[in-house]
């Protein structure tokens, strides 16, 4: 039964790419092990919550699941199901319901000047192995690049990411032609109607990357896409995760799990859900710098494919303590 005896949380900027703010939580029990988690972007009152809140909730308390911590935070949570299955010497793959040992990536390439510089950047992914691959669009940059990588790889299976910022399916109806797999997140996340309207004119499958099951069950009550993107930590807990799994899962749906940002943990939690059976699209981790992670081995792809640590307990890898101190900006301990 776990009891932590000392906590300690850190709030950083990589130093590389967009330079999102991560919080990394550790929790150490009694025995010496230790668990952590990370929140990539958290919420402005994230910080302040925890100082005041979290040594009273966790220190000395025994605790029997994870899912019975008052965890209130993904970073926590995460932490305690490092914690708890690392004292088990079981994966946290395993320990979700994951069955999968390896699992195919995407690559997201981002908008470029010059579509001829798009197509290069494509050619040298799939040649480093990746058979899939997600553009960013906008808007004025959309049908173009992707009717231009299309023709030069007729067989490569090709996504969209329209990030939230189209406001009307008409402007995306065009891209149907080109083969896409999948129109991810076209709309504003809370926009349900409008990507009910574009799933019934596009063959393409369009997915949502809804925040919490409630969201969810809106989206699958209407039709309004087939494919959910699920970030682990947007969720509360890792077993609203698996519930949202659930869910898509029963409805038909496929499930693409995406957690590219941060320092290494956010990533490597992403990948433990993704080997769960419904996860049938390829994982999105491995979205660069891959210099920001902190963690050993690094969270990635190799030739397309991506290995999940089953033989090892907990999250699979180790964190870089004398880096993340040293990168840290803020952190506290109790």
């Amino acid at each position: 039964m776990p009891r932590v005896r000392e906590l300690e949380v850190f709030r950083l900027n990589l130093p590389y790419g967009r330079r999102s703010e991560s919080l990394l939580v550790k929790l150490t029990d009694h025995g010496g092990m230790v668990g952590w988690g990370e929140t990539v972007s958290p919420g402005a009152k994230t910080w302040a919550r925890l100082e005041e809140s979290l040594a009273a909730r966790l220190i000395g308390v025994d605790w029997e699941h994870p899912d019975s911590v008052d965890s209130q935070d993904s970073a926590v949570d995460m932490a305690c199901w490092d914690l708890w299955t690392r004292m088990r010497g079981v994966p946290l793959a395993e320990a979700v319901g994951g069955t999968r040992t390896s699992l195919m990536a995407t690559i997201r390439l981002s908008p470029d000047p010059s579509v001829e510089s798009l197509v290069a950047r494509v050619n040298q992914q799939v040649c480093a192995g990746y058979g899939h691959v997600t553009l960013d669009i906008q808007p004025g940059f959309d049908v173009e690049p992707v009717r231009a990588v299309r023709q030069a790889y007729p067989a490569l299976t090709l996504a969209v990411d329209g990030g939230g910022s189209y406001t009307s399916p008409e402007q995306l109806v065009a891209l149907d032609s080109y083969g896409l797999e999948v129109i991810e997140r076209p709309f504003a996340v809370d926009d349900v109607y409008l990507h009910a309207t574009l799933q019934d004119q596009v063959a393409a499958a369009v997915a949502v990357e809804a925040r919490s099951t409630a969201q969810l069950d809106e989206y699958l009550t209407l039709r309004a896409a087939r494919v959910l993107l699920l970030r682990p930590t947007a969720f509360p807990a890792l077993s609203e995760v698996r519930r949202a799994h659930d869910r898509a899962v029963a409805a038909g749906w496929d499930i693409q799990c995406t957690g590219g940002q941060g320092a290494g943990l956010a990533r490597a939690a992403t990948v433990a859900i993704a080997s769960l059976p419904g996860c049938t699209l390829p994982c999105d981790v491995t979205q660069p710098p891959r210099n920001n992670q902190l963690v050993e081995p690094i969270v990635g792809a190799n030739a397309g494919v991506i290995a999940v640590p089953f033989t090892q307990p907990g999250l699979g890898h180790t964190i870089d303590e004398t880096r993340l101190r040293r990168l840290a900006k803020d952190s506290f301990r109790a």
